[in-house]
């Protein structure tokens, strides 16, 4: 992927936040699972929360190669907030595209500021990767509209402000928001996950809570197709490229490990076995990096083999990461296990992102039926 100048000027500046304002705190972060309301303003006072938004709505009209570079970057520093980051893109955007023009101008600004925080709230207990199938209901009142049902796994629940609700309204799908403070609305925290511990993570009770007719943002047999798929894809990209962003961390980390740590009076660095786990891991990062890169340029060139190349590029390069940071830390021998050093984050971090935004197996069947479909005469 050959940068532009204005791209390397962005990717220094992108480094730069994340050696300053995000790596040196992001250990803590993970202990605490919770980001700080300071990082979350930082993004939002340098219009990085939804970079891709247009100036006037509160981002940068950031493109779609340098969103997925910036998303490495994010990466690169801490999982979390990288999947800050892409969720609220994908409520911001929903709702700018979707959403009236009232909906839009109360909303979009504040996220993108990071006055409000978003949650996409699709996923429920009994219904992860059969989304379409879930069970929450809404039904007709005068004056707007009653929900009932349960959601879960809500990343930055526990601070949203606003979520993007999905449900059947008269047997087909549409997508509401609601407000935190809306009564019979409850929010319980998720704690003790394995990785990406910052995200803030959050199971939904709609037990009746009733919306204002407003507040529905579409409705339809398309809606699924249009609202949850076209966000889904968005923090699909962005997971690909934030796994990138953590492997290279990974990989990074391992060649200066190796060329400081002596073992049988040498470095690591020059022990066969230790070059041949460095080498895995180069070819990983390079292969993860020149899949994200493709399917950016045909995002941004709107071609129709997008979305696949897009479903490829997360599968390698969640399944390269998770190789990667193991690999990093049997580099790192003991001290890959310990909290004073980032490759074990780096580890559980990785095993999320081959879950998150489709697992790999799920992925591994639409890309085959995607791919059938494109070979099919």
């Amino acid at each position: 992927m050959r940068l532009t100048d204005r791209q390397r000027e962005d990717v220094a500046a992108f480094a730069a936040f994340t050696d300053e304002r995000i790596i040196p705190e992001a250990n803590h972060w993970d202990a605490e699972q919770h980001l700080s309301d300071e990082i979350v303003l930082a993004l939002g006072k340098a219009r990085w929360l939804v970079p891709t938004l247009p100036v006037e709505a509160g981002g940068t009209a950031l493109d779609v190669p340098t969103y997925g570079l910036f998303s490495a970057e994010m990466g690169r520093g801490c999982g979390s907030v990288r999947n800050l980051v892409a969720v609220q893109g994908m409520v911001a955007h929903a709702i700018l595209k979707w959403g009236s023009r009232a909906q839009s101008e109360r909303w979009v600004p504040r996220i993108a500021a990071g006055e409000a925080v978003g949650a996409f709230a699709l996923t429920e207990p009994e219904n992860g990767s059969d989304a379409r199938n879930g069970r929450t209901t809404a039904e007709r009142i005068a004056g707007g509209y009653r929900l009932t049902g349960r959601k879960k796994w809500m990343s930055f629940g526990q601070r949203a402000a606003v979520f993007l609700v999905f449900a059947r309204l008269d047997d087909e799908p549409a997508v509401f928001l609601v407000e935190r403070e809306t009564p019979n609305f409850t929010v319980r925290p998720i704690g003790g996950l394995l990785g990406l511990r910052a995200s803030e993570l959050a199971e939904l009770e709609l037990n009746g809570c009733e919306i204002p007719a407003e507040n529905l943002i579409a409705h339809g047999r398309l809606v699924f197709d249009l609202v949850a798929t076209t966000s889904l894809d968005y923090g699909r990209y962005s997971t690909a490229w934030g796994a990138v962003g953590l492997a290279t961390a990974c990989l990074d980390a391992s060649l200066d490990y190796a060329r400081t740590r002596t073992q049988f009076e040498v470095p690591l660095a020059e022990h066969q076995l230790i070059r041949a786990l460095l080498t895995d891991m180069v070819a990983a990062v390079e292969a993860a990096r020149l899949l994200c890169g493709q399917a950016g340029e045909l995002r941004a060139a709107g071609h129709q083999d997008a979305v696949r190349q897009t479903l490829i590029a997360k599968y390698f390069a969640s399944r390269a990461a998770y190789q990667v940071a193991g690999d990093a830390v049997q580099v790192h021998g003991a001290n890959g296990v310990s909290s004073d050093y980032p490759v074990q984050r780096h580890l559980r971090d990785a095993k999320i992102q081959e879950i998150i935004e489709g697992t790999s197996e799920i992925q591994r069947l639409q890309i085959a039926e995607a791919t059938l479909q494109r070979t099919r005469v």
